[in-house]
């Protein structure tokens, strides 16, 4: 794997840094969201295609509110009913941005953030420092994010987190993908999840129940194309315009936090394959419902479900659940996380 020399610029704006490896993949990531820009990879006829979507190059050259492409998601990704939780036995009320939610964390989570890049260990390190109060959470929770490229094609994503103050941390990386490379929609592509059940979400999008996937268009056990399922007549399905849900990854508890496989996605007209694997509980599957008129790189305009997203994390809203403490970082303790996407050609 090798680096290449950032992109130059100036105080303002943000470099971009970009990862090789022996195979010709090229990852570039910026500092405005520790966001992955594009990854240029081959199809089963040594033909490179860029397989994320992405924003005009100067979108990623400046601070802005912008969606998510590519961008760390923090403090917490994902929803959080009402943007309100408890804390310690006091209520904390964290900047709403989703139909009265908190998504993603909110207009000044972190895909808005400078972030200081530097080459290390063979990869890229990206920090940031969010301060107290920002978005409404408490205490300041100092971040790090690290990025290598393989020359297997995977590209590890390891994040590590501290505070001075107890608060809630949820992290993930939010490519949006499409392995044919923008020749058309994603509904041809083979998707296996490995996973019994899902979460069920409310007209908002907010979790209501633990449903198994037996029996439903969320049954991905098996590898099945993405587009036959959006058109089941699913109220679930309705109720997003297709996938936006979280699967309940199965894990050992006897290895809490391991690394494992928990996802494929299949391009028969490339030959593209992206695997997945995680350390977390949590798997959400977006099927790109809301990219209409969303305007993309080379004067591009995306459709509805022109990429899809595999976002690994803790549960939406699991703030106001049962699991609540398990997703809150106190000092002296170390938040981390591991997700992995491997590119690859089946064969």
């Amino acid at each position: 794997m090798n680096i290449m020399p950032p992109i130059a610029a100036s105080a303002a704006t943000a470099q971009q840094f970009t990862l090789t490896n022996a195979w010709g993949m090229r990852v570039t990531i910026s500092e405005r969201g520790a966001a992955l820009v594009s990854w240029q990879a081959p199809d089963r006829y040594g033909r490179m295609a860029d397989i994320l979507l992405g924003y005009p190059e100067n979108e990623y050259l400046r601070h802005h509110r912008h969606a998510w492409f590519g961008a760390i998601i923090g403090r917490w990704a994902n929803r959080i009913a009402r943007g309100r939780f408890k804390l310690d036995g006091r209520v904390v009320q964290a900047d709403v941005n989703d139909r009265g939610n908190l998504l993603h964390g909110g207009d000044a989570g972190f895909h808005t953030a400078h972030w200081d890049g530097e080459m290390a260990h063979g990869g890229l390190a990206l920090s940031y420092v969010s301060p107290d109060g920002q978005g409404g959470f408490p205490g300041t929770l100092a971040v790090q994010v690290f990025y290598q490229l393989d020359d297997d094609g995977s590209l590890t994503i390891e994040y590590q987190a501290t505070c001075d103050a107890p608060t809630p941390v949820n992290l993930t990386s939010h490519p949006c993908f499409n392995l044919n490379g923008g020749t058309a929609d994603v509904g041809d592509h083979m998707l296996r999840i490995d996973a019994d059940h899902y979460l069920a979400i409310d007209e908002l999008g907010i979790p209501v129940g633990r449903v198994e996937v037996a029996g439903t268009p969320f049954d991905f056990r098996q590898p099945a194309a993405i587009g036959p399922r959006m058109r089941w007549p699913d109220p679930q399905i309705r109720i997003a315009g297709g996938f936006d849900h979280c699967y309940c990854l199965p894990s050992d508890p006897r290895e809490p936090g391991r690394l494992r496989n928990v996802a494929r996605v299949f391009d028969p007209g490339s030959g593209r394959q992206l695997d997945v694997a995680t350390t977390e509980a949590g798997l959400q599957f977006y099927s790109g419902n809301g990219l209409t008129g969303v305007r993309g790189r080379h004067g591009v305009t995306y459709s509805r479900h022109d990429g899809f997203c595999l976002e690994a994390g803790a549960y939406p809203d699991q703030l106001n659940g049962k699991g609540a403490a398990a997703v809150i970082l106190r000092p002296g303790q170390v938040y981390r996380q591991t997700t992995v996407y491997k590119v690859s050609l089946q064969t």
